[in-house]
C-alpha cells in the first residue's frame, strides 16, 4: 500500500514541480500567439478550452494501453511501480510536453517533419514512411478488434462485416469533418470514463481492504522473461510511448497559449502514469499476487478477462457498462486520431493545404481503400513488431528534442538521459526478442548498451561543433 501511495504522490509532484523546470527549459512564451489563432482554418486549426484540449490529449495518447500494458507488466512483480513512475515523470511526460511544444513552435509540424528539422533529412524520409505506415496499421488493428466484441455482443445479423462498416464510416468521418465536430465533443465524455473507471477501480482497491504489495525489485513473471529490455517495452503506456508524439500534433494546432501545454502534454501524460499505476494495484491485489494473475492474463481470458472480472467485482453493474465502453470506446478513439494523424503527415509531407474538404478528400479516401483492404489481411507477426516499433518512436523523438534544446542553449539532459536508456531498451530488445534477431540475452544487451554510448558520443560530436545553427522557424 504505502509504495502504491507514495508512487501516486510522486507523480502528483512530477506535474507539480518537475514539469515547471522542464517548461522553463524549453521557455514557453505565454504572449505568443499559437497556431490555433494564426493559422485558425476551422478545421485543424481551431481554438479549444483546454479542459477538453487535456481530455481529448488523455484519450489520444491512452486508449486501452495503460489498462491492458499495465496488467502485462503487473507480470513481472511490484518493480512495475517504478518503471511507471520514473519513466513517467523523468521520460514520458518530458517526451511528451517537448514534442508537443515543439510541434506547436512549428505550426503543428507532424513528427516526422521534426524528426527532419533536427536529425537530419535522411531520417525525415525514413521517418516520414514509418510515421504513415505506423498510423495507419493502428487505424486498421482499432477496426477489427472491437468490431469482433461488438459482434459478440449484438444481434447475429449485426456480424463482424457489420461493425467494420460502421467503425470505418466513423473513422471516415472523424478524419475529414473539422476537430471540433466529432473528436471535440465525445473524447471529453469518454476521456471522463476512462478517469471515472480508474478512481473507481483505485478506490476500490483502497477501501475494501486489499492487500497492494510494495515495491521489490524481484523479477516475479510466470514465463521468466527477463525484466530488461521486456517490461520497458511491455509496460509503454503510463510510462513512455513514442506514439504519443504521433498525436501531440492533433492538440498542438489547438492550444489556445503555449502556457497550456504543460497542462495538454506534461499533465495528461502523468494521468496516464496514474491510471498505469491503479491497474498495476489493482492487478496484483485483486488476485493476491502474480501466479494467480499470470493464470488470467497469460490465459483465454487474457487482460481484458481480468478488465471485466475487476471492474464487475469493485463497481459492480456501473462497473460493467464502463467496461464495456471502455474495451470498445477506447480501442476506437485511438483508431480515429491514428488516421486523422496519417492524412496530417501526408499532408505535412507533400505540402498539401487541408483547409478545403476536397484536399481532405484527396488524401483520405486512397487511404481508407488501402485500410479496407488490410482488415482482410492476416499480419500477427507484423503487429509483433508494434511494441518494439512505439518505443523506437519515442527514441528517436527525444534525440530531437535533445538537438533542439541545444540548439535553444538550454538543459538537453532532461531529454538526452531518457533518450540514451531507450535507445539501450530498443536494440537490447529486438536483437533478443522472439520478433527479432533471438541473440543471446547478454550478448543483447551488451549490444544495447553500446550503440546507446556510441549513438550518445555521435550526438555530443555533433551538438558540440560550432556550426550548430539556432532553433528554426521561430520568431523570439
Amino acid at each position: 500500500m504505502y509504495t502504491f501511495i507514495i508512487g501516486l504522490l510522486l507523480l502528483l509532484s512530477g506535474f507539480l514541480f518537475y514539469s515547471k523546470y522542464v517548461e522553463k527549459q524549453f521557455s514557453a512564451d505565454f504572449p505568443k500567439e499559437t497556431p490555433a489563432y494564426s493559422m485558425q482554418d476551422g478545421v485543424d486549426y481551431i481554438p479549444m478550452p483546454t479542459w477538453k484540449v487535456f481530455l481529448i490529449q488523455l484519450l489520444n495518447i491512452a486508449g486501452l494501453g495503460p489498462i491492458f500494458g499495465a496488467l502485462q507488466g503487473a507480470l513481472f512483480g511490484p518493480v512495475a511501480f517504478l518503471w511507471v513512475i520514473a519513466g513517467c515523470v523523468l521520460g514520458g511526460a518530458v517526451h511528451d510536453y517537448l514534442s508537443g511544444m515543439i510541434s506547436l513552435r512549428h505550426d503543428g509540424a507532424s513528427l516526422s517533419e521534426i524528426h527532419g528539422m533536427y536529425l537530419g533529412k535522411k531520417v525525415q524520409s525514413i521517418m516520414r514512411v514509418i510515421t504513415v505506415f505506423f498510423c495507419i496499421i493502428v487505424g486498421v488493428v482499432f477496426v477489427t478488434g472491437p468490431a469482433d466484441l461488438l459482434a459478440q455482443l449484438t444481434p447475429e445479423h449485426l456480424d463482424r462485416n457489420f461493425w467494420i462498416a460502421v467503425i470505418f464510416i466513423y473513422y471516415f468521418l472523424a478524419t475529414i469533418l473539422p476537430i471540433d465536430v466529432i473528436i471535440g465533443k465525445i473524447y471529453p465524455i469518454f476521456g471522463t470514463c476512462l478517469l471515472i473507471m480508474a478512481a473507481g477501480v483505485g478506490g476500490g482497491i483502497i477501501f475494501k481492504s486489499y492487500h497492494i504489495p510494495e515495491l521489490s525489485f524481484s523479477n516475479l513473471h510466470p514465463s521468466n522473461t527477463p525484466m530488461w529490455p521486456m517490461m520497458f517495452v511491455t509496460i509503454a503506456c503510463g510510462a513512455i510511448s513514442g506514439f504519443h508524439a504521433t498525436q501531440s500534433p492533433l492538440m498542438a494546432r489547438c492550444l489556445k497559449s503555449e502556457k497550456y501545454g504543460r497542462h495538454a502534454f506534461y499533465g495528461a501524460m502523468i494521468v496516464e502514469g496514474v491510471i498505469a499505476l491503479i491497474w498495476i494495484a489493482a492487478g496484483l491485489a485483486f488476485y493476491n499476487g502474480v501466479p494467480e494473475l499470470g493464470k488470467v492474463v497469460l490465459g483465454k481470458s487474457g487482460a481484458s478477462g481480468a478488465v471485466f472480472e475487476i471492474t464487475k467485482t469493485l463497481l459492480g453493474p456501473v462497473g460493467s457498462v464502463l467496461t464495456i465502453l471502455g474495451v470498445v470506446a477506447c480501442p476506437i478513439t485511438t483508431g480515429d486520431t491514428a488516421f486523422r494523424s496519417a492524412r496530417l503527415a501526408l499532408g505535412d509531407i507533400i505540402h498539401f493545404p487541408q483547409d478545403k474538404i476536397k484536399n481532405r478528400l484527396i488524401l483520405a479516401v486512397p487511404m481508407f481503400v488501402i485500410s479496407v483492404f488490410l482488415t482482410f489481411v492476416q499480419f500477427p507477426i507484423l503487429w509483433r513488431y508494434m511494441g518494439w516499433l512505439t518505443q523506437a518512436f519515442a527514441m528517436v523523438t527525444l534525440w530531437a528534442c535533445s538537438v533542439y534544446l541545444v540548439k535553444s542553449n538550454k538543459n538537453h539532459w532532461i531529454s538526452t538521459i531518457p533518450a540514451i536508456f531507450m535507445t539501450a531498451v530498443c536494440i537490447s530488445y529486438i536483437m533478443q526478442a522472439p520478433e527479432g534477431f533471438r541473440i543471446n540475452g547478454l550478448v543483447s544487451n551488451v549490444v544495447g548498451l553500446l550503440a546507446a554510448a556510441i549513438t550518445f558520443g555521435v550526438f555530443l560530436y555533433r551538438t558540440k561543433r560550432r556550426d550548430t545553427q539556432a532553433v528554426p522557424a521561430y520568431d523570439k
